[in-house]
């Protein structure tokens, strides 16, 4: 009885905070207005694959995958280095990822304008040195830059998590058969760190695809992701069901995505157990 009872706030919580408002969604997804009121329909999906709309997914799935591709190369070396015995700044290193996390993301996003502008610290740098300036603000480049830069301690820490915890005594066992480094890392590492590679890849590719502050400010509006879509539609064109629908696509795309990792990593899982 007590146990019950005890669930009470946290499906209050849930109930007001995940489940009404998912309902709310799958409402305005499902519905349009017609001059004889409300009714049922699928015309807010319809709509979004239009060619318009399908050409903003692949720009937005396009940025999100390079984005993450590049925080796994920056980042799956940093672990291994942060988690390797010889390294004994593990604390400083965490704590230089940990606090830009603590600044507002905005405020975050806004530094990289002052960084990427015309006379801002990258071409000011770039002159000292008698080198040519860069045009990278409002670009593609930009927006990459700003995402890695904003989402790349969500791979290095779940990867650190996984590699500090594997039994270095298996490491070493591999390495007296006869293992050279590279077999230790793709037969041994890698396959025991897949958790947290699995795990990094979908904390950055799903805030990657849905941003739309990163993409506004060093984007400058030269062009539209799916997470600006979505922002407009309830916020300027005042479409809730057209954004609803939207944002029911981006949550069943997501989760097909976590389904096919997911898949994966249990078949690597097996192939390491045989």
């Amino acid at each position: 009885m007590k146990k019950s009872s005890s669930m009470i706030p946290y499906l209050i919580w849930m109930a007001l905070f995940i489940i009404i408002p998912m309902l709310l969604v799958v409402y305005y997804a499902f519905t349009v207005k017609t001059p004889e009121g409300i009714t049922w329909s699928l015309d807010n999906f319809a709509r979004f694959f239009e060619p318009i709309y399908l050409k903003v997914l692949w720009r937005s799935l396009a940025l999100a995958l390079g984005s993450t591709l590049i925080c796994l190369l920056l980042g799956y070396p940093v672990a291994m280095i942060m988690a390797g015995n010889a390294f004994t700044r593990k604390n400083v290193v965490m704590l230089l990822f940990v606090i830009p996390m603590w600044m507002n993301f905005l405020l975050r996003t806004y530094a990289w304008l002052a960084i990427l502008e015309r006379n801002g610290f990258l071409n000011v740098l770039l002159t000292s040195l008698g080198l040519p300036r860069l045009n990278i603000l409002y670009t593609n480049t930009a927006v990459v830059l700003g995402m890695v830069y904003n989402f790349l301690p969500f791979m290095v820490l779940p990867i650190y998590s996984v590699l500090s915890k594997i039994d270095k005594g298996v490491i070493e066992a591999a390495g007296d058969l006869g293992a050279n480094p590279v077999q230790v890392f793709t037969r041994v590492i890698f396959p025991l760190s897949l958790p947290g590679v699995i795990s990094g890849i979908t904390m950055v590719f799903m805030p990657a695809l849905t941003t739309f502050v990163i993409s506004r400010l060093l984007g400058g509006g030269q062009f539209t992701l799916i997470g600006n879509l979505i922002e407009q539609q309830f916020l300027v064109v005042a479409d809730w069901g057209f954004g609803s629908a939207i944002s029911m696509v981006m949550i069943i795309f997501i989760l097909l995505s976590m389904a096919i990792m997911s898949f994966f990593e249990g078949e690597d899982k097996e192939k390491t157990l045989w």
